[in-house]
């Protein structure tokens, strides 16, 4: 087991490092820069191109690219990118003038709390609810909770959220569903009403960004607990007058757990940017709205520093789910040490 982990936490560095280098020249590939946004903002705001009374000249455009760096090749930024972040730093975010981690960190706790409350409600709903489904198969529960999950499959998230705001705008409207805190909250320092303020909104965001990945869950559960009710050991334990919910939780739902596991690569990431448009349209503070804008500025440490942030969780939810794999399945491990 342990060769196992090691080989895994491995090929997890070396992805990371691919990764680095794909994200950081992705950034680039579309043409202009930060600095050139900056100086469409300047003009755009009454300045002129080439003005010698003190506007955009072109000595201001280079002392603002060599000032940033932005004038040296695309692997020389990348190499001093690297070594900086190496030991520590994200380098200086060219937006909003404030250390990357700074303007990450202020982001990320929230971001985690809500990708923890996703991840529970997700899979505290899924798995009893897909348990259920493939023991009542072609009952009207099942019909019935497939009809909701494939509802929850196609109607878009940020959909489900403006619908969530017009009905709260037009039957509730003392209760606001936006952001994570009410407007006399957001700056206050924490307290129990503060507290009790965050959970009444966490759950409604934690809804919304989780429907989808819960009625994906729910089907993968249903159909791999279907296959595996037909297999002959379960016939066997049946016959030998084994309790039937004895059985199927000890013996098919454990094997039925694996392609959920399996599926942690991919949620981390998911939950931890929070659904960009659905983050957008709450406006919940987690590290989605801040990747858009930084995108859409050209900023390009603090888009590097999320895509990484985004990437390693990909990474570590991938690592994370092939040790709980090795862990539920035996198998798994002994084919691939």
């Amino acid at each position: 087991m342990l060769t196992f982990i090691l080989r895994r936490a491995l090929l997890s560095i070396l992805t990371i490092w691919a990764l680095s280098v794909l994200s950081f020249i992705i950034i680039q590939l579309p043409p202009g820069d930060y600095v050139d946004t900056y100086i469409i903002e300047l003009m755009t705001g009454g300045y002129e191109s080439g003005d010698s009374g003190g506007g955009v000249t072109d000595a201001l455009e280079k002392t603002l690219r060599a000032q940033y760096g932005l004038d040296k090749p695309m692997y020389v930024q990348y190499s001093k990118w690297a070594w900086r972040v190496l030991h520590g730093d994200f380098g200086q975010s060219l937006e909003f003038e404030k250390p990357v981690a700074e303007i990450v960190r202020e982001r990320l706790m929230m971001t985690i709390i809500l990708a923890g409350t996703t991840a529970l409600f997700a899979w505290g709903i899924s798995i009893p609810v897909g348990i259920y489904s493939a023991v009542r198969q072609h009952s009207i529960e099942d019909y019935t909770i497939t009809f909701i999950g494939f509802m929850g499959l196609a109607v878009p998230d940020f959909l489900l959220a403006l619908w969530l705001l017009w009905i709260t705008f037009v039957y509730f409207p003392d209760l606001g569903i936006g952001g994570l805190f009410s407007p006399e909250y957001v700056n206050a320092p924490w307290s129990v009403d503060r507290f009790i303020d965050f959970i009444s909104h966490l759950w409604i965001a934690a809804f919304v960004v989780g429907t989808a990945g819960t009625a994906a869950l729910i089907r993968v559960m249903r159909a791999n607990l279907l296959d595996e009710l037909n297999k002959p050991y379960v016939v066997t334990a049946r016959a030998k007058g084994l309790p039937e919910w004895k059985l199927i939780l000890k013996y098919p739902v454990r094997l039925a757990l694996n392609p959920l596991v399996s599926t942690l690569g991919y949620l981390l990431p998911v939950l931890m940017s929070g659904s960009v448009i659905v983050s957008v349209v709450l406006g919940l503070p987690t590290e989605g709205p801040l990747l858009l804008r930084a995108l859409l500025a050209e900023d390009l440490f603090v888009s590097a520093a999320i895509v990484m942030l985004l990437g390693t969780l990909t990474v570590i939810g991938t690592l994370l789910s092939d040790i709980l794999l090795g862990i539920l399945d035996p198998r798994i491990r002994v084919n691939t040490s």
